[in-house]
């Protein structure tokens, strides 16, 4: 942990809430003297006050550690503006719609990048009655699978999470127009309009 950055953050984070360093110290059980070690970086807090602290300043734990602070300037949300995490260690998939700090298994989770689907990962689409029968031409084995498809509309998200030696299929109601995303354990997140 960076001493100068977390007392700067602590600082930003604790005038953002109208308190002085004493009610800090005393919301803590600590000294006064303590948060102005930390806030000049002369000192860190102790590893067990990391979570009251980010209580009290009001972020999470990943926020305060990292000194990026994540605000939600869109209160409705917006689905297209959607991200998608996935976890190295558990292959946990994560969905967010817009910014967000995730962490899984210890670890902070960039959002995935986006590319277009390539020749190696075709995506075929076919109605069957009142649905779409969506498969991807790919090789499911242990070591190199289709982990999930998604599907984007302005107003929904259909979310289908595929398992090594599967079949990389699955039947989604495509009501509007959209955007499918398919995530393959080597090549990453890859995207089609539909």
């Amino acid at each position: 942990m960076n001493t100068y950055i977390t007392g700067s953050v602590i600082k930003r984070l604790r005038e953002n809430k109208n308190l002085t360093q004493t009610q800090l110290a005393e919301n803590l059980g600590v000294s006064s003297k303590a948060v102005s070690k930390w806030e000049t970086g002369k000192g860190l807090p102790d590893i067990s006050l990391i979570e009251p602290l980010s209580t009290a300043l009001g972020v999470s734990v990943m926020e305060l550690m990292s000194g990026d602070t994540v605000v939600n300037k869109n209160v409705s949300s917006n689905i297209l503006r959607s991200k998608f995490y996935v976890c190295p260690v558990c292959g946990n998939a994560i969905h967010t719609m817009g910014d967000a700090v995730i962490s899984c298994c210890g670890i902070l989770l960039p959002p995935l990048e986006v590319e277009d689907i390539d020749e190696a990962h075709t995506v075929t689409v076919e109605k069957v009655e009142d649905e779409h029968f969506i498969t991807v031409n790919h090789d499911m084995t242990k070591s190199h699978f289709i982990s999930f498809i998604a599907y984007l509309s302005s107003d929904r998200v259909h979310f289908v999470k595929f398992y090594p030696e599967g079949n990389a299929e699955t039947r989604l109601q495509l009501r509007a127009r959209g955007y499918l995303y398919i995530y393959c354990n080597k090549h990453g997140l890859m995207k089609m309009k539909v």
